[in-house]
């Protein structure tokens, strides 16, 4: 018998037929002894729509109401999984976050979890009973809901795997793992059996929309084993049909000798700002990027121009595309502080990554990238690497071409796709 944490996605949730999918799979791991507690997202479709509702109402919304609003879409699978699993004879009942409680702090719209009280929740899960719980939703210190950000149901799941010290933590997506890159853009991509926690933490942060990064930075950190399959497919009694994330230790080191580069990732939702004739003095940076983290809004590729004589330089920086308004806002408001000269943004932008634990022990990996850009005329607007990554801005009419080529010049081509 196994404590298994399972988590479903929107697209699984996306009305009441795959919902009954959903709880036929809970009840085979009920069937096989284990115990079982399910993490929720919102109906496919769902969060942005109450997003929209709350950007119309005013573009710059109080983020505390923000919450209130997009929390109700996993109020309702919850309960709707619970009363499914009932008519199917699984005993079970819907927790919501302010129930157990989770615990955040009050960065609202972007809540961390802090702590879960898992007393009833485990004593549920030993007696039977599969616990619903809602993703993405929690409660700060003075009872008001919050919300994890988008993705946050993967965090959740993590989260509760951590707390109630399950076996496995089961993210069922509307893809049946990890691949080398998204199927969709290249046929030839490969799905991966296993891939580290670092792999997964970078290609997440870079793009990957298989697991939220902050869920694979708590797997990371609380060395849950995380696996990522479909719930599409029929479920099956082999052990591991997915992709594992695991610690270094259960991959080969030979494995990652061979392999230089694990995944390519694509993010579009990228938004770039350069603020013009930034003062050249200590501190000036700091005011810059002080407003951004005081409004929680997280800054990515970063490129300061190399100042002459002129004692001024411009800084660019990237953002989420959906921080945009407001971090122009944060940035206007710090505008004598900082004192630039201009603030220009541009969204047609793209940003594609490499990653790979091999990258290494192997030299010569980002030129191999620079120069399969360069040979199909793509131009490199600005370049963040890690030990493990190398990230560059091009513009977005470029981004899938981009993907093919370097999915290619690393040999990461799997056989053609079988026609269906």
């Amino acid at each position: 018998m196994a404590r298994i944490v399972m988590k479903f996605g929107g697209t699984s949730m996306a009305g009441i037929e795959r919902i009954r999918n959903v709880a036929a799979r809970v009840k085979h791991e009920v069937d096989a002894g284990n115990e079982v507690a399910v993490v929720v997202s919102a109906m496919a479709g769902e969060t942005d729509r109450l997003v929209n509702f709350c950007r119309e109402a005013s573009s710059l919304y109080d983020t505390r109401e923000y919450d209130v609003v997009v929390a109700a879409g996993e109020q309702v699978t919850s309960g709707l999984l619970a009363i499914t699993l009932q008519s199917l004879g699984v005993r079970a009942r819907s927790w919501l976050g302010w129930q157990l409680p989770i615990h955040t702090n009050d960065a609202h719209a972007s809540a961390r979890i802090e702590t879960i009280d898992t007393e009833a929740l485990i004593a549920a899960m030993a007696g039977g009973q599969v616990a619903v719980i809602p993703g993405f939703q929690g409660m700060a210190e003075d009872g008001r809901v919050t919300t994890l950000g988008r993705g946050g149901s993967d965090t959740s799941a993590v989260a509760v795997a951590a707390a109630v010290k399950a076996d496995r933590c089961d993210i069922y997506t509307d893809v049946d793992g990890v691949y080398t890159t998204d199927p969709r853009i290249v046929p030839r991509a490969r799905k991966l059996k296993k891939v580290t926690y670092e792999e997964m933490l970078e290609l997440a942060s870079v793009g990957a929309k298989v697991l939220q990064t902050r869920s694979v930075g708590l797997a990371m950190k609380e060395k849950v084993r995380v696996q990522v399959l479909s719930s599409f497919e029929d479920p099956t009694d082999d052990e591991l049909p997915g992709t594992m994330i695991v610690g270094d230790d259960e991959i080969e080191e030979n494995e990652m000798e061979r392999q230089r580069i694990t995944g390519i990732a694509l993010d579009k939702n990228e938004a770039k700002i350069t603020l013009t004739d930034v003062p050249d003095r200590p501190g000036a940076v700091a005011a810059i990027f002080g407003p951004l983290a005081e409004a929680n809004i997280n800054v990515d590729v970063i490129v300061q121009n190399i100042a002459h004589d002129t004692g001024s330089t411009d800084v660019t920086f990237t953002v989420p595309g959906a921080e945009l308004a407001r971090a122009i806002d944060a940035l206007e408001k710090a505008r004598g502080t900082i004192g630039y000269g201009e603030l220009k943004h541009d969204t047609k932008i793209c940003k594609v990554s490499i990653v790979g634990v091999g990258m290494r022990s192997h030299a010569g990996v980002a030129s191999t990238m620079f120069k399969a850009l360069a040979d199909r005329g793509i131009n490199i607007q600005a370049i963040a690497t890690s030990e493990i990554k190398v990230s560059v801005l091009i513009e977005e009419d470029y981004a899938e071409l981009a993907v093919r080529v370097l999915h290619t010049a690393y040999g990461l081509d799997g056989p053609e796709p079988l026609e269906a």
